[in-house]
């Protein structure tokens, strides 16, 4: 596949007669280049896209076919996907900026949601429901109808895969809105799909900002929106689609916090800590970005996790040498480094980092900020209650276990946190008192395709991925069947009844 085979115009909205389209520059943030422009959509062009969708759904082959082929499209898909695994990281790599090592190694997992997803289905079963008298009950599972899939900037192609196949193993069609700065491997992608035998207007792609993503979410004829993004996106999301009643599942911020106890190798968590704060630079709704460290091996921990993040090779994240890349945007990057100088102003040790990297003319252009590390940090700071979402560890001390829980439980926040610590029993009930949608005990970032994905406060709503996902794309009707040889007679009958 080469680059005008990403560009697939057949997968967006067709456009719309006399209006005329705005084309978004799509940025290379390693150097500040332009990859290529994609058009915006415009509110008309989202509304044939979801027309078209609803039309394929209400008309088209892809929620009437028998279970079994289903499935054995989604493994197609799969298939065809990792044949072009290889494409597909490049093209991530040059659109976000991650690392070429990670875009690989993430990328090359999207199969496996594909995979599990045709599993559920080939497994689903109908329940069969207890109840008294000659009745028999049971339960079916329909399609939702039109589903919005709203993906961010951080993990394109993964999260996408996350929902679309839930939502196409289901019986559903999909409008997707990528980030209006990474739409090409999702443009792509669903070029793949459609070469892979994905019936026609099954999925649709609408590509811009704010507007699109606004109208797709009020559309009255999207059944469910599954949104990746920002609080305040899905709040207005949440409002949205309750004044028609639909789904919504919105996997939103994080300030996760990772507490460490002083049982564990300072230097081991160090490590598992750097992973936490740096992988993606930081831009993960779950990267580690609060460490709690005990006070019994807190100078130590500094310590090395400041030598860890001073030794991050920064640079091109094409060449595989490159830990670490660049942010998103020069916005960004701006936002990352004021936030370091607020904690400085409010009284943190920054013990590595804290500025721009000294980097190649070639890379001069591009969004890059050094692996941070704010060390004596209190609970009142800033950058310890707000989502910075750049390479910053904040690190701030604690004496016991019921501080380090009440601090780790001291935030709006909820996605995720991590705890290290050797004694077994105090990993399981610290992980149990902490209040977030995902806890990792000494460890980080693990993912599987059948782990329920979601936070709770103002973290978000719902679950991706797991039987969860895979459910909520569908609704449940309950039948009831009387299998007694003799007629109902309520009102003819001498004999006291029962009303249900």
């Amino acid at each position: 596949m080469n680059q005008t085979d990403t560009q697939r115009p057949d997968t967006a909205a067709p456009p719309a007669d006399g209006v005329a389209r705005r084309d978004r520059a799509i940025i290379n943030p390693a150097t500040g280049e332009v990859i290529r422009t994609v058009p915006d959509s415009t509110v008309a062009e989202v509304d044939k896209a979801v027309e078209v969708a609803r039309t394929a759904f209400d008309s088209g082959p892809w929620p009437r076919m028998p279970r079994s082929e289903r499935a054995r499209h989604l493994l197609r898909f799969a298939d065809a996907i990792e044949a072009h695994t290889e494409t597909l990281f490049q093209l991530e790599t040059r659109n976000n900026g991650r690392p070429i090592t990670e875009t690989r190694a993430q990328l090359a997992r999207v199969p496996e949601w594909f995979r599990y997803n045709a599993g559920l289905l080939a497994a689903q079963r109908d329940a069969v429901l207890p109840g008294d008298g000659p009745y028999l009950t049971y339960q079916r599972r329909s399609p939702l109808g039109v589903c919005g899939i709203i993906t961010p900037f951080n993990h394109p192609l993964l999260i996408l895969a996350r929902s679309l196949s839930a939502a196409l193993a289901t019986g559903n069609t999909v409008v997707i809105k990528p980030s209006e700065m990474t739409p090409l491997t999702t443009l792509a992608l669903i070029g793949i799909l459609r070469d892979a035998g994905l019936p026609e207007d099954v999925v649709m792609v609408v590509t811009g900002g704010r507007e699109v993503g606004e109208r797709l979410t009020g559309h009255p004829d999207i059944a469910k929106i599954t949104l990746t993004g920002g609080t305040e996106a899905g709040r207005a999301a949440a409002v949205a689609t309750a004044a028609r009643f639909a789904r919504v599942t919105a996997e939103l911020g994080g300030k996760t916090p990772i507490v460490v106890f002083d049982d564990i190798d300072p230097l081991v968590a160090a490590e598992g800590a750097a992973f936490a704060a740096f992988v993606a630079a930081g831009q993960s709704c779950v990267a580690g970005s609060r460490f709690l460290v005990q006070r019994g091996s807190y100078d130590a921990f500094v310590e090395a996790l400041s030598a860890r993040a001073s030794a991050i090779r920064i640079g091109d994240p094409a060449q595989p040498g490159t830990q670490l890349g660049p942010l998103i945007s020069s916005v960004q990057r701006d936002k990352v480094l004021r936030l370091i100088a607020t904690g400085a102003q409010e009284g943190v040790r920054i013990t590595a980092g804290g500025g721009v990297p000294d980097l190649p003319a070639e890379l001069g252009s591009g969004y890059y900020v050094q692996p941070t590390v704010l060390a004596d940090a209190t609970m009142s700071m800033t950058v310890t209650r707000e989502e910075i979402f750049g390479p910053v560890a904040v690190v701030v001390p604690f004496d016991g276990e019921d501080d380090a829980v009440a601090m780790a439980n001291d935030n709006r926040f909820g996605l995720g946190a991590g705890v290290w610590t050797r004694d077994i029993g105090r990993g399981h009930r610290v992980a149990d008192r902490i209040t977030a949608g995902m806890v990792w005990v000494n460890d980080h970032h693990r993912l599987e395709p059948s782990l329920p994905w979601g936070g709770v406060k103002e973290s978000g709503t719902g679950r991706d991925a797991g039987q969860e996902s895979f459910d909520d794309f569908t609704w449940i009707k309950t039948v009831v069947v009387r299998t007694a040889a003799d007629d109902v007679d309520w009102y003819g009958s001498t004999e006291p009844g029962r009303l249900n």
